[in-house]
């Protein structure tokens, strides 16, 4: 592959994958809590958390990606502090990409993730507990096993949306070549320039053939465990 890619394209695709791993595995942890608090949590704000969840899918990607450069850029208020106090930049950085992509894929891990909790049989959990279990361990030994499979579908959902997405991360960080040009940015510039085109069906077929790996590998991953689960 790096003999039918250019260095330039080559670099695109690295980064993209190291920009969307980033973004899906620093989303799991809060689309589990989050996915969990929505559906078994009894809460005021509840229908506000659920709006707030999914309005980046409502949202067009541009209002997104300016919302985080308004809020996460050197001079906002949050990417002033953060930089300051711990040095770490966003807006310009492929980082503010992950973080744009990570937004962007949440509410897709999240409902992912909580249409397995609710088809959770809480009699299962419920026996755990009569049991003498605890909470904590009910969920790691009953619940955990049980929604994997929905767990596994949004991150994969996540990682996916994270390789697409283009409107916030070229809004937010910009294109700039070997930090924050991902695939779809170095697409887009290709089909703005003369004779771009062989450029951007290389890279079209690549966007493709990682879509496909990834959900070929969650089907497989998802069907394991839930024989395992059943079994």
């Amino acid at each position: 592959m790096t003999d039918w890619l250019s260095p330039e394209e080559w670099t695109a695709v690295r980064l993209s994958l190291q920009v969307a791993l980033t973004a899906m595995s620093f989303s799991v942890v809060p689309g589990l809590l989050v996915a969990l608090a929505l559906a078994r949590g009894r809460f005021w704000g509840r229908g506000l958390l659920d709006v707030l969840v999914h309005l980046p899918l409502i949202m067009p990607p541009v209002v997104t990606g300016y919302l985080l450069l308004l809020s996460f850029g050197r001079r906002g208020p949050v990417g002033a502090f953060l930089a300051e106090h711990f040095g770490l930049v966003f807006s310009f950085r492929w980082t503010g990409a992950a973080l744009a992509c990570a937004i962007m894929g949440f509410p897709l891990l999240v409902r992912a993730i909580r249409l397995s909790v609710e088809a959770v049989d809480r009699r299962l959990e419920e026996a755990a507990g009569t049991l003498g279990a605890n909470p904590v361990w009910v969920f790691f030994t009953v619940t955990l096993p049980l929604i994997l499979p929905g767990l596994v579908a949004g991150m994969v959902l996540s990682f996916a949306k994270a390789m697409g997405e283009f409107g916030a991360t070229i809004t937010f960080v910009s294109n700039i070549p070997g930090e924050t040009q991902t695939l779809p940015s170095l697409i887009y510039t290709f089909t703005q320039v003369p004779g771009g085109e062989g450029g951007a069906a290389r890279l079209t077929i690549v966007s493709i053939l990682v879509s496909v790996v990834a959900l070929l590998a969650s089907e497989g991953l998802a069907a394991r465990l839930r024989r395992r689960a059943a079994a």
